[in-house]
């Protein structure tokens, strides 16, 4: 990739783009410590976009490459009595970060929210990820320091 990335469009994805996006979500996987398994990234996101249980937002260059992905999962919010969305995944292939993909994919899962009438958007992300965590604060984004997170793998 050039220097300087050239024009690139953020679009929501469809089914039909799973194969696209495939690769970019086996390399976030594998970012967070996971086998690489192409299969089943590509599975997986089929079936989400298939369901409609997914909101997949795809920037890439016009007739060329896949640059990254946002993912976020729609669900409510009992205290505010309304929808929200949980950006669960973002990724941008290596070579393409410093050049605003990232950033682009933030706005445009905050449009789409939005658009669907979200009442909040939220997201986690690892503590050592310092990059990540500068990018959401730079848009905006607060650190939750009211509740604290469990989790019970099953």
């Amino acid at each position: 990739m050039p220097a300087q990335l050239g024009s690139f469009d953020v679009r929501r994805a469809a089914a039909a783009d799973a194969a696209r996006v495939a690769p970019l979500f086996d390399a976030y996987r594998r970012f967070y410590g996971l086998a690489s398994d192409l299969l089943l990234s590509r599975r997986y996101l089929t079936e989400r976009l298939e369901r409609g249980e997914s909101v997949v937002l795809l920037a890439d260059v016009p007739g060329g490459e896949a640059l990254g992905f946002v993912q976020m999962y729609p669900t409510f919010s009992s205290l505010r009595a309304a929808q929200m969305f949980v950006l669960y995944d973002l990724f941008v292939a290596p070579e393409a970060r410093r050049h605003g993909v990232a950033r682009r994919l933030m706005e445009a899962a905050v449009d789409e929210a939005r658009a669907a009438g979200a009442a909040a958007l939220s997201l986690q992300t690892a503590k050592t990820n310092l990059a990540a965590q500068r990018l959401y604060e730079s848009l905006g984004w607060k650190r939750d320091d009211e509740f604290v997170e469990y989790g019970l793998p099953l």
